[in-house]
């Protein structure tokens, strides 16, 4: 009883969800059970996951970031312009693109913090800063060329391996990234943004640095777009478009995945859940013949819907109250027979003034 209310939770139905349009799509198309095929899957999903793990401890702690698609963009665009053929560029690149991308998420944390302008406002400006320079630089064409050690982050993997034949390195990246993200819920920090989406008052009566930890996860959502960015190159290629709309199908697999709007309540693993979720479904629609052009509108009726189901569950849970087991037990009373009297004591109270 209890495993079918937490798959029907909107912790658990992504988790419900995911298997269905699995095995819908196996239906349909048999070859995707093999394993190459899978691992194929696994790998075209893995950018979009991981930018979905960014966006989730943005907005588990109450924010949006609106940036990470043209962030993306930006970063693709200085990894074919910088490295070009010369593989001893490789190396610096990257550091580049991580001091890039720690940049842009202290600029969007410090405005949205101290400054006190609404994440949605900062970001806007951010990604519409970003896209203005990607334009200006590329002329809004294709540009760039880098070399095939770089390219191969994002293409290549250990071959030959037994049963499963091919583990790209963006599923390795994928699972290192998820196990990062898993263990900084854990920590302090996780726990601390969480609090602040629930209840930010609290937060700042605890003492607590609100605006530096907030800020954290607007780097982390940085960094995580900018290693989105590094897989695309790989076989998206170098152009202004690569990295368009990431931000809204992130925002779109997080609210899938169950994580609250408003932030204080969600997991990181139904966030990269649902971007599984959200890819199987646009697989299966394309099996299924419908146009691409549709998935914008796929996309805002799950955050729609998604958003309405979590709220009926979350009022029909508070009108259930607390489970037995989190109710805290009841203090033992001390027998009026064994009761200790209680000694009286005159304390002066009397204010002296020189």
């Amino acid at each position: 009883m209890n495993a079918l209310r937490t798959l029907v939770s909107p912790r658990g139905a992504v988790f419900l969800l995911l298997v269905l349009l699995l095995v819908a799509v196996t239906i349909l198309n048999p070859s995707f059970a093999e394993p190459g095929q899978f691992m194929r899957f696994i790998q075209r999903v893995a950018p979009i996951a991981i930018v979905a793990i960014g966006q989730y401890f943005v907005i588990i702690a109450g924010e949006f970031d609106l940036s990470q698609g043209s962030l993306i963009t930006a970063q693709v665009i200085i990894a074919g312009n910088l490295v070009g053929q010369d593989d001893a560029r490789t190396v610096p690149v990257l550091l580049l693109m991580i001091v890039f991308a720690v940049a842009v998420g202290l600029v969007n944390g410090v405005i949205t913090t101290l400054l006190k302008v609404p994440s949605f406002i900062v970001t806007l400006g951010m990604m519409l800063a970003l896209l203005g320079g990607v334009m200006w630089w590329t002329g809004g064409a294709a540009t760039g060329n880098p070399a095939d050690s770089f390219r191969e982050i994002g293409r290549g993997g250990i071959r030959d391996v037994p049963f499963l034949e091919f583990i790209p390195w963006a599923v390795l990246l994928l699972i290192v990234w998820l196990g990062l993200g898993i263990w900084i819920t854990k920590r302090p920090l996780g726990k601390t943004l969480i609090a602040i989406g629930d209840n930010a008052g609290a937060v700042d009566y605890a003492g607590a640095r609100r605006a530096w930890v907030t800020t954290r996860a607007f780097v982390i959502s940085s960094l995580s777009a900018s290693l989105s960015a590094v897989l695309l190159v790989g076989y998206a290629g170098v152009h202004p478009s690569v990295g368009r709309g990431y931000e809204f199908t992130a925002i779109t697999a997080v609210v899938l995945g169950g994580v609250v709007l408003g932030g204080g309540r969600g997991w990181i693993v139904g966030a990269v859940a649902g971007a599984f979720a959200l890819e199987a479904l646009f697989m299966l629609l394309n099996i299924a013949g419908i146009p691409s052009t549709l998935r914008d509108a796929v996309q805002g009726v799950i955050i729609i819907a998604a958003v309405a189901y979590s709220a009926v569950a979350f009022r029909a849970r508070r009108k259930r109250g607390p489970l037995p087991s989190d109710i805290p037990p009841e203090e033992p009373r001390i027998p009026e027979t064994t009761r200790i009297p209680e000694t009286t004591s005159t304390i002066n109270t009397e204010t002296r003034g020189d």
